[in-house]
């Protein structure tokens, strides 16, 4: 029985893992091609979560019909950003840019407030099992797994993998990957580094709304919701190391294992604790992160 709950724990965390991995790389992008810290991670993806509750409730549209919808949203949204604010501070000391990041978390949270209050929303049943297509759960030799997780773990997977081949096998990934690795050098050779920051920006809030929308299958939407993910995702960026995507699905699958076998084995009120223990270990022993170099 008690090996059982174990793998039950297991499964739960690794499909959780997944979602923390796809939301995290995200911040992963906009810092390893600009380095600079998005404080307002977290609330792109809150934003994506209720376009998506939005998009079921007006237009009848389940989440992974209305997800192109969502991400193309988000895409546009992470380009207008740069381009209004956080273009005008990039080569304003770090402080300054921090100040601007975080104080865009405010706005996004607040108007969050304003506009949805501090209610807690789910996704009706007949959108969160995709109408009726994943209803009840898999039995697995007595395990049990939830369809919509499985679902957003398999989707958030492919993202993955898409994103790790656009960088490695298109001219546009090579030029961003070249960015990230030398600015000067790489306007040298006729890269235009303003496009590849308001690219590498776009990119970023596209994986944290892709995030978000597969996590409305399953998870609460209220507007404090991105707090929790953005910590998870500064941790997991260290954990795997900064600019590195399969770092990043790493170390989304330590956090999510570590919060699912925390919050059964050691306390629910504490399972985020686990996380941050973990966080803080690596960072001694390791802190270029498991796959950064040093």
């Amino acid at each position: 029985m008690e090996g059982s709950i174990f793998l039950q724990c297991i499964i739960s965390g690794i499909l959780m893992g997944g979602v923390f991995a796809l939301i995290a790389i995200g911040l992963s992008i906009i810092w390893g091609v600009m380095e600079i810290v998005n404080f307002a991670h977290g609330d792109f993806m809150m934003i994506a979560m209720f376009i998506t509750l939005g998009l079921f409730q007006y237009l009848g549209l389940i989440p992974i019909f209305s997800l192109p919808i969502t991400a193309a949203i988000l895409f546009g949204l992470g380009v207008v950003t740069y381009r209004l604010i956080i273009r005008p501070v990039i080569k304003a000391p770090m402080v300054a840019q921090i100040v601007v990041t975080f104080g865009l978390l405010l706005f996004i949270r607040n108007m969050g407030q304003f506009i949805f209050k501090a209610d807690f929303r789910t996704l009706p049943a007949k959108a969160a099992t995709l109408d009726g297509w994943l209803g009840g759960s898999i039995n697995v030799y007595g395990l049990m797994i939830p369809p919509p997780k499985l679902v957003a773990f398999i989707l958030s997977l492919i993202f993955i993998i898409l994103v790790d081949q656009f960088f490695k096998r298109t001219t546009v990934g090579m030029a961003l990957r070249a960015t990230a690795q030398n600015r000067k050098a790489s306007q040298l050779v006729g890269v235009d580094v303003d496009r590849m920051y308001e690219l590498s920006w776009g990119l970023g809030i596209l994986c944290v709304g892709i995030g978000g929308a597969l996590l409305s299958l399953f998870h609460y939407i209220h507007p404090e919701v991105g707090l929790v993910f953005t910590l998870f995702s500064f941790i997991i960026v260290t954990l795997g190391g900064f600019g590195s995507i399969w770092g990043a699905f790493a170390g989304g699958l330590i956090i999510g294992l570590a919060e699912s076998i925390g919050g059964v084995y050691i306390a629910p009120a504490y399972k985020f604790a686990v996380a941050f223990i973990i966080f803080i270990v690596v960072l001694f022993v390791r802190p270029q992160g498991l796959f950064g170099e040093g």
